[in-house]
């Protein structure tokens, strides 16, 4: 028996599988761990304790009684595009500032806006500045921690880290590198000069390369670490929602994902390269293949605080219970609306000043109202989304739903009736470590990107439903942004 490995490295846990070569399950394990929030706005890991000690931790639990030198490959994903500097013998210096969820950065965006233009930053990366951008972060390091920045040999990402603990190769695949804007040129698919100039220099950046690359092989100091066999073959990994996307099937243009995740991210592929303003652009996971991105700055986060911050005595079935009341209540939530942006927000408002807000709460209002009403928001927010891709060419032919939050039928009925969309949810929820998985299989040639469909069928659909409620509703919603904006930028 030979097998895959595939890890994924998550906002609150890591996940990791072992399969067969034709796709069979044979082992699973989980790692909670916890993000940081140490000011407003921000967002960090402890690469050292999340990052790494989670991969062995997850190696160990799935070879557990196995030999490690039948797995063939081992495919990694993380979260990102995140920034972590590293000194020269590849220890973090700091914690790493993770992706869109942190803030933190917002007089940089600026700055580097002004000098660079945006006009020409989307021209040459295919993005604005946002949040979710690697360049602000990296030159807020830069300014903010000069004593850091002095001994910075390198930044690193989830995947380039622990790839280099692995196999000793600092590497970034071009899909996660076109989300570090605005140091990318996809149009050379190479680090820009250009962008990098008076912030980072760009031998500091990972070599590029594409995901299903090999790229090394597991040391023998990595391997006493995990259980896995010196020699073991690593791919180049790829970011999370890439691997999600990839477990569900989503292979050809006009494929979208909805991932319900922590934050919630939709991939879709694109006959060609997509320059919109309000998306984001990058390459795909082979060369090239292009797709366009979105993402909420919260969403399964969101849901995880009001459960703990409301539901504290419901226990171990407390999300079950919200959801039980959340039906109870009908669509519209009776008048309630909810602006889920607890930690600003990314596309396509592009807003990290926004702020959250419950709207039109009266007596009558029991917590199922405001966890429907939260539900409802996030749904709404990803309608918006989806609006400013039919707006911006980019219209999704066939989508599918993957996370931990498709097991929310209030959401995930809310996202299909307010979106205007049917979802296609796979036999397996597995998500992006099963993603890894595969893409470990076709880099070794075990399987095709085609064969994803045999690993993980579509089983079952989510219709929309046309809601009067939803008609009146969304439309008030939009509004609430649009007119609290100024209050909430104030704060």
């Amino acid at each position: 028996m030979t097998y895959l490995l595939g890890i994924d490295i998550g906002t609150f846990e890591a996940k990791g599988v072992l399969t067969t070569p034709s796709g069979e399950v044979v082992a699973q394990a989980t790692r909670a761990h916890r993000m940081d929030v140490p000011r407003p706005g921000w967002a960090e890991h402890d690469a050292e304790g999340v990052w790494w000690d989670g991969l062995v931790a997850l190696c160990r639990d799935l070879l557990a009684g196995r030999d490690g030198g039948a797995v063939v490959c081992l495919a990694l994903s993380g979260i990102g595009p995140c920034v972590l500097p590293v000194d020269a013998a590849g220890d973090p210096l700091a914690p790493a500032i993770l992706y869109g969820v942190d803030a933190r950065a917002g007089e940089q965006i600026e700055a580097m806006t002004a000098r660079l233009g945006a006009g020409t930053m989307l021209e040459v990366s295919g993005n604005v500045l946002t949040t979710q951008s690697v360049g602000p972060k990296v030159l807020w390091l830069r300014q903010e921690r000069p004593e850091v920045w002095a001994r910075t040999a390198a930044i690193e990402t989830c995947t380039t880290f622990l790839v280099r603990r692995l196999t000793g190769e600092r590497v970034l695949d071009h899909h996660s590198a076109g989300q570090w804007t605005p140091f990318y040129d996809a149009r050379a698919g190479a680090w820009s000069e250009e962008m990098c100039a008076g912030v980072v220099d760009p031998a500091m950046l990972p070599r590029l390369v594409w995901t299903t690359e090999v790229v090394g092989e597991v040391t023998a100091e990595a391997a006493a670490r995990t259980g896995l066999a010196p020699g073991t073959p690593v791919t180049a990994g790829t970011i999370d929602a890439a691997a999600e996307a990839v477990s569900v099937g989503v292979r050809d243009a006009g494929d979208m994902m909805i991932m319900y995740g922590s934050s919630m991210f939709m991939i879709q592929v694109t006959p060609g390269r997509l320059v919109e303003p309000s998306l984001w652009s990058a390459p795909w996971l082979w060369e090239g293949t292009w797709c366009a991105m979105a993402g909420q700055g919260t969403s399964g986060t969101l849901t995880r605080w009001f459960r703990d911050l409301a539901a504290r005595e419901l226990g171990d079935d407390a999300f079950a219970a919200l959801v039980a009341e959340a039906e109870a209540v009908p669509p519209g939530a009776e008048g309630l609306l909810c602006l889920p942006y607890f930690s600003g927000e990314r596309t396509p408002i592009q807003d990290p000043k926004a702020k959250g807000a419950f709207f039109g709460l009266n007596l009558t209002h029991g917590r199922g109202h405001m966890f429907r009403a939260l539900c409802e928001g996030v749904a709404m927010g990803t309608a918006h989304v989806l609006e400013t891709c039919r707006e911006g060419g980019a219209d999704p032919s066939r989508v599918l739903a993957v996370g931990g939050g498709v097991r929310n039928p209030v959401w995930l009925q809310a996202t299909s009736d307010l979106g205007g969309v049917a979802q296609s949810l796979c036999r397996s929820s597995v998500g992006a470590s099963l993603g890894d998985a595969f893409l470990a299989a076709c880099a070794v040639g075990a399987c095709s990107p085609d064969d994803i469909a045999a690993w993980n069928p579509v089983e079952r659909e989510i219709g929309p439903v046309a809601r009067d409620e939803y008609a009146r509703a969304y439309p008030l919603w939009r509004e609430l942004y649009e007119s609290t904006r100024t209050i909430a930028h104030r704060l």
